[in-house]
């Protein structure tokens, strides 16, 4: 017996609920939902023009065509499949479905203006646009947003709390958790910055690009003109220099700064990550939550591992997206009709990601306690400030220590010491008495530098 019909992706499935709000433009329901938009808005545009002696038609009959759009649902979504199983061509069956419509409104004699010197792309390309800058600015860039702004509360949150930083995974000068948080809120942030300048280009120019077919219905119309004007009023930019296809490129541009903001988000979770595993962060349960199929007391991170793995696959589709859709054989082939389809799905894994990191985040709890004790195990750290230190005594004429770098390598590298022997070293430099009391004073928690105030510039 075989299962009932089943969606491949998980995106469809498992978290279909956390992805939901892409499919409302990036389905093949969305697509065909702004193809009828653009088909629409065509045609009003020419009659409003009173192009070939048409008429501009009355605001009832406008609203009661635009309602196609603002209606659209599942009686056309059937229609248009019934459609396209005649035509096997979707673009066709949207300008049939539209033409259908003026002819139960009475308006037979506009029809032939429907699709009128079009190609396809010219449809497809304006719908691509639209639906793809819906997606992205009211949908993965809100999620986006979100996640930035719960990084900034605890970046503030946490700016004061010292904590021992980790080069290269070993100790090193100490830092403050907040102002950590607050390198991601700035690595976000100015990528939301480019990301808000995106231009949404579109063509529309016919079948070559070079608006034959329209010059040949009109000599004396600026059909650059018009088509720019077009293009413009469906807030898009205009592309006046193509083939069939509009060249993609702000699709690369787009899906490359989407990838940069994946990888960054990446690498938070990878550290969130790190965090937990060394006790930085614990993790708040949840009720009846399962942490482990047969390790009851753990509680594993798997908010920021599964954003891990979506991140992963998300940025792994945009590369192939950006990399592919800039190709285009001669005047026109069909790759990107394809690969374009799938853009949902490599925002999907990134919108799902973004999810499971706000979630992440908000069941995570700093132990500021676990820190103390760290950077209270690890005085040594406390060398970069004290051979530093004596350096600047030496060029004030304070000190005549010959190498002080070699001086303090002796002293602690690769060894444990501890506040007496660090007191004790200090007491007996030849530095001045100044200078000594400020490094008898110092300790690992109070050596953070300008950590705390370095977060202010989250809010410049």
């Amino acid at each position: 017996m075989t299962l009932p019909l089943q969606p491949l992706s998980p995106l469809d499935g498992r978290y279909r609920a956390a992805v939901s709000g892409l499919g409302e433009f990036l389905s093949e329901a969305g697509l065909n939902r702004a193809r009828v938009e653009v088909e629409v808005e065509w045609l009003l545009y020419l009659t409003d023009h009173e192009f070939f002696g048409s008429s501009r038609l009355t605001e009832d009959q406008r609203r009661s065509l635009r309602q196609l759009v603002t209606d659209f649902g599942q009686p056309e979504i059937d229609e248009l499949a019934g459609l396209e199983a005649v035509t096997r061509h979707d673009v066709k069956a949207v300008e049939y479905l539209v033409r259908n419509k003026l002819k139960q409104l009475g308006l037979t004699a506009v029809e032939e203006l429907t699709h009128f010197a079009c190609t396809s792309e010219d449809i497809n390309n304006l719908s691509y646009a639209l639906t793809i800058r819906e997606a992205v600015t009211g949908v993965w860039m809100p999620a986006l947003r979100l996640v930035v702004a719960e990084l900034r509360s605890q970046a503030f949150e946490h700016r004061a709390v010292p904590m021992l930083a980790r080069t290269h995974g070993q100790p090193a000068t100490p830092t403050t958790m907040g102002k950590e948080l607050a390198v991601f809120v700035y690595r976000l942030e100015r990528i939301i910055r480019q990301l808000e300048q995106t231009e949404y280009l579109a063509k529309f120019s016919g079948a070559t690009g070079t608006f034959a077919a329209h010059l040949a219905a009109s000599e004396s119309t600026d059909w650059p003109h018009v088509s720019e004007e077009f293009v413009t009023s469906l807030g898009l930019t205009w592309n006046p220099l193509t083939t069939q296809i509009e060249s993609h490129d702000w699709q690369a541009e787009l899906y490359q700064r989407v990838a940069h903001a994946n990888r960054v988000l990446h690498n938070l979770c990878t550290d969130i990550w790190t965090y937990i595993s060394l006790g930085y962060f614990t993790q708040i349960p949840v009720a009846g939550a399962t942490g482990s199929s047969t390790m009851p007391h753990k509680i594993n991170p798997i908010r920021f591992e599964n954003a891990e793995a979506n991140l992963e696959l998300s940025s792994a589709l945009l590369d192939s997206l950006s990399q592919t859709l800039v190709t285009s054989r001669l005047q026109r082939d069909l790759t990107d009709s394809s690969t374009q389809r799938n853009v949902g799905v490599a925002l999907g894994h990134s919108l799902l990601a973004l999810d499971n990191i706000l979630g992440g985040l908000g069941q995570i709890s700093l132990n500021a306690e676990l820190l103390a004790e760290d950077l209270d195990g690890n005085w040594e750290v406390l060398g970069e400030a004290i051979q530093t230190v004596v350096r600047a005594e030496i060029a004030a004429g304070r000190s005549s220590i010959s190498d002080p770098y070699a001086l303090l390598k002796e002293l602690t590298r690769g060894k444990r010491i501890g506040q007496a022997e660090l007191v004790a070293f200090v007491s007996g430099l030849d530095i001045g008495a100044e200078a000594k009391a400020r490094l008898v004073a110092l300790t690992p928690a109070t050596y953070t530098g300008l950590a705390s105030e370095l977060v202010d510039y989250l809010s410049q």
